[in-house]
């Protein structure tokens, strides 16, 4: 098996059941730079799209994998990235890949920055459902939460979404970040509500910033608070779910924890479930050290945990 840097997972997911990740983009590249983000500060803050790698060097990954485990063993292939994922082009060249492989649906992740762009709504036309995210409501908002490239405004992006809703084929399920003081306010939630009915997505789910955010005065709103936004939103709210249900392709345990984080910071006793249960290995407490010593794995205190996520050798992520 080969070192897998495009394909991660299985990986489980409320929404989804079993998801395989099919990552496009290089480690941090977006045109947003969210608050909330649990990999961190953007690193590589860009709106132009581009083919960051052959699409045939992604699509042999997700070949190999699906020959190795089979299909039974996911649900869903999803792709996403450790950023922006529409970023990359040419999209329609993957989904066409990916569609030779399997007939299990094709998911898209995506915060919903680039749909203004005809040329990439033409691309991700195939997939069955797209994931967009919306957390504000107004170009204050926006920039405040969101944080996105200084070409992008909240009614371009709104608009271009809105238009998505109007002509995609599949399914739209809608993720709203809430964040204490930041969009959780009633006057706040009820605006939102009024922008995401003119969307009209099939699903709608509110997600909260459970893991290391990119900055410090980042909370999680009351749970009083997350009640009355799923009433008023009409949302599901998306659990955690325990990392030692992840698979991997990965020989060694640490190779495995560091392909995890890149996506998916985990906490010491994350680690530890999921490296027992994967390798049997009981020497997690040697593994917890050489993470600690690697200049690309970040330590980080959240909520009472500690949890170690993926940078950029001399980039502290912030959180």
């Amino acid at each position: 098996m080969l070192f897998l840097s495009h394909v991660y997972g299985v990986v489980p997911s409320r929404r989804l059941g079993r998801s395989l990740g099919v990552c496009t983009i290089p480690f941090k590249t977006c045109d947003y730079a969210c608050v909330y983000c649990q990999l961190g500060r953007t690193t590589n803050m860009t709106n132009t799209r581009q083919t960051f790698y052959p699409p045939e060097e992604i699509l042999s990954e997700a070949r190999e994998f699906i020959e190795a485990h089979g299909e039974e063993s996911f649900d869903v292939v999803t792709v996403v990235g450790e950023g922006e994922p529409t970023l990359f082009k040419p999209l329609d060249a993957i989904v066409r890949g990916l569609r030779e492989m399997t007939g299990k649906p094709l998911v898209l992740i995506t915060n919903g920055s680039l749909l203004f762009d005809r040329e990439l709504v033409e691309e991700i036309k195939d997939f069955d459902i797209v994931m967009p995210t919306l957390d504000a409501k107004d170009e204050e908002s926006f920039k405040r939460i969101n944080r996105p490239f200084g070409k992008l405004t909240y009614e371009k992006v709104y608009k271009g979404l809105l238009d998505f809703s109007k002509e995609f084929k599949g399914e739209i399920w809608l993720e709203v970040m809430l964040v204490k003081d930041y969009n959780d306010s009633d006057r706040f939630l009820g605006e939102l509500k009024n922008r995401i009915e003119l969307l009209g997505p099939a699903r709608v789910y509110i997600n909260v910033p459970a893991r290391p955010p990119a900055e410090e005065n980042v909370e999680i709103p009351e749970e009083e608070t997350l009640r009355y936004a799923r009433a008023l939103l009409k949302a599901e709210s998306i659990e955690e779910l325990p990392v030692s249900s992840f698979t991997t392709s990965e020989k060694k345990s640490l190779d495995a924890v560091i392909e995890i984080i890149k996506r998916h910071p985990m906490s010491e006793n994350d680690i530890k479930s999921f490296v027992e249960s994967q390798f049997n290995d009981e020497f997690v407490v040697d593994l917890l050290k050489r993470l600690n010593k690697n200049p690309n794995v970040e330590k980080n205190s959240y909520r009472g945990k500690v949890f170690y996520r993926y940078i950029l050798a001399g980039r502290r992520s912030g959180g």
